[in-house]
């Protein structure tokens, strides 16, 4: 198998402390900059899988840095470069503890949802006799809390954010509409390379200024969920499945080899072959979401790659 980065120990210049995620490393720096480590890592229903997916890291990074310059002139960013197709670096922002979800369609947790007869999800109402992946009459936003301790996040309606002074009420209204504004150019620009932009999450935060900015990835596969725009109506009049350019696809395999994230389930071994058929279909998405040709980075000493790139870019920027 190709080298993959699951773990991350960088000495970059100025460090202050490092964070580790379910699939990023963040390093903190002087000057309030952020450096952010993509890694191969990958997660599903909150538990990040013991092996590497080639690629991955790269993928979701690129994808990210695309479409934050896709839509900064949109909604302003965390961005400042990205030295290395695993690294974005950025401004230091204090996160919102919300993640601000929002779905054209009925798929997912909230078909999920949906189907256990629920018709209101985090205060969002959706009508009666939808099926699933259906379109919504309009799309509806439905935060999740982010968690202090542990990965489990949870549904929460807007009235409930703002009764608990989780965000105020002047910052969500800026939350909600830059989740629109997103949301509608994330779909204008999915409808131009043939898919549908079904549901995605955005993260935002505030500078030390006290600017909101988008922060975190944006409209990738592990954020975002997409369909194939041809064939659409034809497979929902036919109920037939949606061909899906998402995550969903290594959820499903989980599914069928009795994994959800429960309490005493076991992850299921990933062969080699079944790896690389994940790194391929990133691959694919990647193709299909940002229409440009994937160029596969140098995946031998890639620790080493990423330090020198990054720290080479750091330099420059201290100095100036």
């Amino acid at each position: 198998m190709l080298e993959t980065i699951t773990k991350s120990d960088f000495k970059f210049s100025k460090l202050i402390n490092v964070y580790k995620g379910k699939v990023r490393d963040v390093y903190y720096l002087q000057n309030d900059i952020v450096v952010m480590v993509a890694s191969d890592r990958i997660s599903a229903f909150d538990v990040v899988m013991p092996k590497g997916i080639p690629f991955k890291g790269q993928i979701l990074n690129q994808i990210a840095v695309k479409m934050m310059n896709e839509t900064s002139e949109l909604v302003p960013n965390w961005l400042i470069n990205s030295p290395d197709p695993n690294v974005s670096v950025g401004h230091l922002c204090v996160p919102f503890k919300v993640e601000m979800v929002i779905r054209g369609y009925l798929s997912g947790h909230a078909n999920r949802e949906y189907k256990k007869g629920k018709r209101i999800l985090c205060g969002a109402e959706m009508p009666d006799g939808m099926r699933e992946n259906d379109k919504f009459p309009d799309p509806i936003i439905t935060p999740a809390t982010k968690a202090d301790f542990g990965n489990h996040d949870e549904d929460i309606s807007k009235e409930e954010i703002i009764s608990k002074g989780i965000v105020s009420t002047e910052d969500y209204e800026i939350l909600e509409n830059y989740t629109n504004l997103l949301f509608k150019r994330g779909s204008k620009l999915a409808d131009s390379r043939g898919l549908i932009l079904v549901d995605t999450k955005y993260e935002f935060g505030k500078t030390k200024n006290g600017e909101i900015v988008l922060i975190d990835e944006i409209h990738t596969p592990d954020s975002s969920r997409y369909f194939y725009k041809e064939g659409y109506m034809q497979r929902q009049n036919n109920n037939l499945p949606q061909k899906q350019l998402s995550k969903e696809f290594v959820r499903q395999w989980l599914i069928q080899n009795n994994f959800q994230g429960l309490k005493g389930q076991s992850v299921p071994n990933m062969s080699d072959d079944y790896i690389k058929s994940v790194s391929e279909r990133y691959i694919e998405l990647y193709e299909n979401i940002t229409s440009d040709e994937f160029v596969k980075s140098n995946p031998q000493n890639i620790h080493q790659r990423i330090y020198t790139n990054t720290e080479n870019f750091l330099k420059q920027y201290f100095e100036h």
